[in-house]
């Protein structure tokens, strides 16, 4: 095992590409995430020359609740070749993976999970959840909130559309737990779309929300054509949607209900609190679907704990177990409120036992404290101290990861 040298990256990263089923990404893909990685915090596992393993990491700073950009390691590029499993090279590459986040300070990590069984073991825990959806436009109507028609909108190049994307995006981070502060390159992300990767779908199209000249919304999306015997049976797939309060939001859905040509509108992933489940008039027939999306991981409990806020105020005593990374085990008192916490070792009896994974779970307020403990991986050892943690540890806005990585 060793970092990766950027001469050896192409190799690398087909090792990669072979671990996911061997199909080359599109070169323009495979461009991005050559600049994008960085290789001072990727691994390889090789034999002799050829490498049989890989992982990495991007250095993000990620809003948890309060509004805070904390440090945090974006696990990425993790495989293992299938013919060296069950050999420990998973567990050796995690191992000093978490290592070398806790030496740059990071006390998170978080990642996205091809087979989500692999990383529990690891101490990742489900954090933030989104739905997908395919919107019948045939048989659902939009109920829309007052000042739609104020917000005007525009169609953009792609290409020309990225500024404005940044700038909502920005904008938008402070607000919901689990969005990551984009550095720089990652602009590139959401422009990226290679011809080969769309399925039959038309390139990527855009639009502006714009009120009294000020931008306060933004989609991109693309049309798949179809027909039948009725005629036209299209649908468009929404790539990115963003706006900067309700109102933007509702215009950019009826717009992208109402393509010409078109049945059905799908969404890949939207917050679970999104307000599109109350515009539409019948969200059964919207079959929306919950997945679980960004998974979580104290690196160091104290400082993360510490560096978010909470809904009510909290004191309790943890009773953290570890074994993946131990500094982490024992009794943490963390007291804190809507203005800051303060995190620290006690040696005080213990008021709620869990294991660091529920602790990641829970750490963006997606996932209810009072709802692992239904499931006996959370152990309440004082009298109401599970519900007072809980309703402490929720967020008012659900966490999400609008992007991947």
């Amino acid at each position: 095992m060793r970092v990766l040298d950027p001469s050896e990256w192409d190799r690398w990263f087909g090792a990669l590409e072979l671990a996911f089923g061997g199909v080359p990404e599109e070169p323009e893909e495979r461009e991005l995430w050559r600049d994008l990685t960085e290789c001072d915090r990727s691994l390889g596992v090789w034999e002799g020359e050829r490498p049989v393993a890989t992982a990495g990491a991007f250095s993000f700073r990620m809003t948890v609740p309060g509004g805070a950009a904390v440090p945090t390691a974006g696990v990425t590029m993790v495989s293992v070749a299938s013919t060296h499993r069950r050999r420990g090279i998973l567990t050796s590459m995690m191992r000093r993976q978490l290592d070398d986040v806790r030496e740059r300070g990071e006390p998170l990590a978080v990642l996205t999970a091809s087979e989500p069984v692999i990383y529990g073991r690891f101490g990742y825990g489900a954090a933030s959840w989104a739905h997908r959806a395919v919107i019948d436009t045939t048989r659902v109507r939009l109920d829309l909130p007052a000042g739609v028609d104020g917000v005007v909108l525009r169609p953009v190049p792609l290409a020309e559309s990225s500024a404005a994307y940044e700038e909502l995006y920005a904008r938008l981070v402070p607000r919901r737990p689990g969005m990551t502060v984009r550095p720089a390159g990652w602009e590139r992300q959401p422009v990226l779309d290679p011809p080969g990767a769309r399925g039959g779908s038309s390139p990527r199209q855009c639009v502006l929300a714009e009120r009294d000249g000020e931008l306060v919304g933004y989609a991109s999306y693309s049309v798949k054509p179809d027909w039948g015997w009725a005629g036209p049976d299209g649908s468009v797939t929404v790539r990115e949607l963003m706006g900067l309060d309700p109102v933007a939001e509702a215009a950019l859905w009826r717009f992208l209900c109402s393509v010409d040509l078109t049945a059905k509108v799908r969404i890949d992933s939207r917050p679970v609190d999104d307000g599109w489940r109350h515009l539409v008039s019948d969200v059964r027939r919207c079959e929306p679907v919950l997945r679980e999306v960004l998974f979580a991981r104290p690196v160091e409990v104290g400082a993360a704990l510490a560096a978010r806020t909470y809904r009510a105020p909290v004191d309790v005593v943890l009773d953290v177990s570890d074994a993946f990374c131990p500094w982490n085990e024992g009794r943490w008192r963390l007291s804190g409120d809507a203005k800051g916490a303060v995190c620290e070792r006690t040696s005080d009896a213990p008021e709620l036992a869990l294991s660091v994974r529920e602790l990641g779970a829970a750490y963006l307020g997606g996932t209810a404290l009072s709802s692992l403990a239904a499931a006996g991986r959370v152990t309440e050892l004082r009298d109401g101290a599970l519900a007072e943690a809980s309703l402490a540890f929720g967020s008012d806005a659900a966490p999400w990861l609008p992007h991947g990585f």
